[in-house]
C-alpha cells in the first residue's frame, strides 16, 4: 500500500508539469506497466483530480485546472525554488507584496521535511542580498498586474505619466512586453499618438480605466524585447554618445558587444558602425580599447582628443623597436 501511495505521490507530480505525458512515457518513468498506469490514473480520478485522456497516436494524460484540485505537490527542488523567489519577492521591487510573500514562505516552512530546512536555511544563511535604497523605484503590485494584464489581452492602456524630467504627462500605448533591468521594470509598447515604439517605466505609471480597445500585436523590433529595452535604457542614460567606425564583420562585433553596450550597424562585409555612449570619456576610451578590432572615432571632440592623449601614453610607455642592424 505505501508503494502504490508513493506511486501515485510521484505520478502525480509528473501530471502537474504543463505538458501531455504518454501512457508508455510515464510507465517508463514510474517503471511500471502501463496497465499499472491507466490504473493509477483511475485511483486520481477517483479522488478528485481531473486527468484529461487524448486519444490516438499523439495522444496522452494531462491535469487539468480544477477549483476543486487537491493541495498542489512539489518536488524537493521546487520547494526549494519556491521557498528562494519567495524571500527574493519579500526583499524585491513590487511594493504591496512583501508581507503576503512572508506570509505564503512561513506556510511553506512548516510543511518542509527538515531535510529541505536544512537547504533553505544554508542558501539564507550564507547569502546576503544587497539592500534596496531607500529612494529606489517600486512598483505596486496592482500597477504591474494592470500592466501585464492588459499586454495578454492585446489592450490598449491608457495611463498618466511622469516624464524623466518630473512632469506628469498622459499616454496611449499598445502594451506589448514588460521586461526588468537593472532594479526597474520597463513597457515596451507602441505609442498610439507618436505612432513609435517608446520604453516607460512601470514605477511612473498610473493605468487608468477601462482599458482601450483591442489590437492587433506588432512584431518588436528585432524581435528581441529584452534588447530592445535595455539598448534603449542604457542610450537615454548616457551623457557621452559615439560613432565608431570598427574594421570588422558587424556579425563578429555583435557577439562581442552588449545591446546595453552599444548598437552594431553594418557597413559592409568587413565594416560596421558602433552606436555606443558613456558617462565619461575615459569609461568610453576603455570599452572601445576592448573591441578587439581596429577602429576609427571622430566624434564626439573630447572623445578624438582624448584617444590621441591616450595613444600618445601608451607610446611613450612602451621602449622604441631598435632597427635591424645586420645585414
Amino acid at each position: 500500500m505505501l508503494e502504490t501511495s508513493a506511486r501515485l505521490l510521484r505520478l502525480l507530480a509528473l501530471l502537474q508539469t504543463p505538458r501531455e505525458w504518454r501512457g508508455t512515457e510515464l510507465a517508463a518513468r514510474l517503471s511500471v506497466s502501463p496497465r499499472t498506469v491507466r490504473n493509477d490514473i483511475e485511483r486520481l480520478r477517483s479522488l478528485g483530480y481531473p486527468v484529461h485522456a487524448t486519444r490516438g497516436s499523439s495522444g496522452g494524460y494531462r491535469l487539468e485546472p480544477g477549483a476543486d484540485v487537491p493541495p498542489l505537490l512539489l518536488d524537493d527542488d521546487e520547494a526549494v525554488a519556491v521557498a528562494v523567489g519567495l524571500r527574493t519577492a519579500a526583499n524585491g521591487g513590487i511594493a504591496g507584496i512583501e508581507e503576503t510573500s512572508l506570509r505564503a514562505l512561513a506556510k511553506l516552512e512548516r510543511v518542509l521535511p527538515s531535510r529541505l530546512r536544512h537547504r533553505l536555511n544554508a542558501l539564507t544563511t550564507y547569502t546576503t542580498p544587497v539592500p534596496r535604497d531607500d529612494g529606489g523605484p517600486t512598483v505596486e503590485a496592482d500597477v504591474l498586474t494592470s500592466v501585464v494584464t492588459a499586454a495578454r489581452d492585446h489592450e490598449t492602456l491608457r495611463f498618466d505619466y511622469r516624464t524623466h524630467d518630473g512632469e506628469p504627462a498622459r499616454r496611449i500605448a499598445e502594451p506589448h512586453r514588460v521586461v526588468t533591468w537593472g532594479r526597474r521594470w520597463y513597457l515596451l509598447g507602441w505609442d498610439v499618438e507618436r505612432q513609435d515604439w517608446r520604453t516607460y517605466r512601470v514605477d511612473r505609471m498610473v493605468p487608468r480605466v477601462p482599458t482601450g480597445p483591442r489590437f492587433t500585436p506588432r512584431e518588436i523590433p528585432g524581435g528581441d524585447a529584452a534588447a530592445y529595452v535595455s539598448s534603449g535604457v542604457s542610450s537615454a542614460a548616457w551623457r557621452l554618445h559615439a560613432r565608431v567606425v570598427v574594421h570588422a564583420p558587424a556579425t563578429v562585433l555583435a557577439e562581442r558587444v552588449s545591446p546595453a553596450v552599444g548598437v552594431v550597424e553594418a557597413v559592409d562585409e568587413h565594416t560596421c558602425v558602433l552606436h555606443t555612449g558613456a558617462d565619461t570619456v575615459d569609461v568610453l576610451a576603455v570599452h572601445l580599447g576592448l573591441l578587439g578590432a581596429p577602429f576609427e572615432v571622430t566624434d564626439p571632440p573630447e572623445l578624438v582628443a582624448h584617444v590621441r592623449e591616450l595613444a600618445r601614453r601608451y607610446a611613450a610607455a612602451t621602449p622604441a623597436v631598435p632597427d635591424d642592424a645586420g645585414g
